[in-house]
């Protein structure tokens, strides 16, 4: 049977990246990779990371490319791929126009779509924007769902969307674990993190700060910056690590309010590994990634939710995140505590990863068989 699995931002290669190679593994199917190129600058480095090959190269990208722009381009061009490479099935990830884009070419190909973190939902039209909307639009567009906590299924239930609805634990854990086992067989990588990250030799804890959505441009992300300089001021001894995104909205505003604090490092986005080793490393997390609210917990890291709502409610239900919104003093008030409340802070690191286990991969693999055969 034929497979075809389509990506476009990081964020989606990493949780693709172990369905892609336990299919490539399985005697039953015959896989193809399709990259969009949403993101095109991101994407390299994580393929050639996770050793995926893509045999369609979209190389949509252009600078400030519109959802207008991007919905019509992919659905052009994605329609070819589907034509040349006659899946039996395609895989979509997460809530994102390629994803959504995609599932939509499935439907009028009238080829069944297998959405990998099905359910998310945070019942806000425009926050997540535009990916609520996506997701929502993905699983009337979709036959196979993949919902990655009870939560998601629920979500789902109450749309009317019942049938062919799995709970398989989230591939972002998968993916971790994977990155794990290649970054530790590389003997160069500890050595070469540890020149990297230099500058962080003389902080006593570390904070790892990222905020890029596109709906906290503007006032919000001020708030955030904000807080993190109030914070900075506070606690000399800690050093505020943000990877700071290429967009420009965020990083006019970033470097207007943080730089030339000599305890906030601000530093150009990081690769995949690169970004797990900090996250290991690190104290607590704030964020408004809804990927990193997922991957904290397998390290144990508590998280700050940088974000007025999030459909990853999971994350505050187990206790290893906390809600803080994009209100300076909020921000402000629930990093403090963390900081400072050394109970508090054992709490949450002792609470369990809800989003998966690391073999979301192997019951994706076993249900789509079922589905097909």
């Amino acid at each position: 049977m034929n497979v075809l699995f389509v990506f476009g931002t990081r964020p989606e290669v990493i949780k693709l990246a172990p369905v892609i190679h336990i299919f490539n593994k399985s005697k039953y199917f015959n896989v193809k990779v399709c990259s969009t190129g949403q993101h095109r600058e991101m994407l390299k480095y994580m393929t050639e990371f996770f050793d995926i090959k893509s045999d369609y190269e979209l190389d949509i990208m252009v600078k400030r490319q519109s959802l207008f722009y991007l919905t019509e381009i992919i659905l052009e061009k994605i329609k070819d791929v589907i034509e040349r490479s006659m899946p039996d099935i395609i895989f979509v990830q997460g809530d994102t126009t390629t994803a959504f884009t995609t599932a939509l070419a499935g439907f009028y190909s009238k080829i069944p779509v297998a959405h990998i973190e099905a359910g998310l939902r945070s019942y806000k039209k425009f926050s997540p924007y535009p990916e609520e909307i996506n997701r929502v639009l993905i699983s009337r567009l979709a036959d196979l769902h993949f919902a990655p906590t009870e939560k998601a299924r629920e979500n789902l239930n109450k749309e009317g969307i019942k049938n062919n609805v799995y709970v398989v634990g989230n591939t972002v854990v998968d993916a971790l674990l994977m990155s794990l086992e290649i970054i530790y067989k590389r003997d160069v990588f500890r050595r070469e993190m540890e020149k990297k990250f230099y500058f962080l030799k003389n902080s006593s804890r570390i904070v790892l700060v990222t905020a890029h959505r596109r709906e906290s441009f503007g006032k919000p992300l001020e708030n955030i910056c904000l807080a993190v300089k109030e914070l900075a001021e506070k606690f000399e001894d800690i050093g505020f690590v943000y990877p700071v995104h290429l967009n420009p909205n965020v990083r006019y505003t970033v470097e207007s309010i943080l730089k030339g604090y000599k305890n906030i490092h601000l530093i150009d986005p990081l690769d995949y590994p690169s970004m797990v080793w900090l996250l290991k490393k690190s104290f607590l997390v704030m964020t408004d990634s809804g990927g990193i609210q997922e991957e904290a917990p397998t390290f144990k890291k508590p998280v700050v939710v940088l974000r007025d709502v999030t459909e990853r409610i999971e994350g505050l239900e187990a206790g290893c995140s906390v809600l803080a919104g994009t209100d300076k003093d909020s921000i402000v008030k629930k990093v403090e505590k963390l900081l400072l409340d050394e109970d508090l802070y054992n709490s949450m690191t002792l609470a369990t990863n809800p989003y998966g286990d690391g073999k979301a991969s192997l019951r994706v693999l076993d249900l789509t068989k079922d589905f097909l055969l």
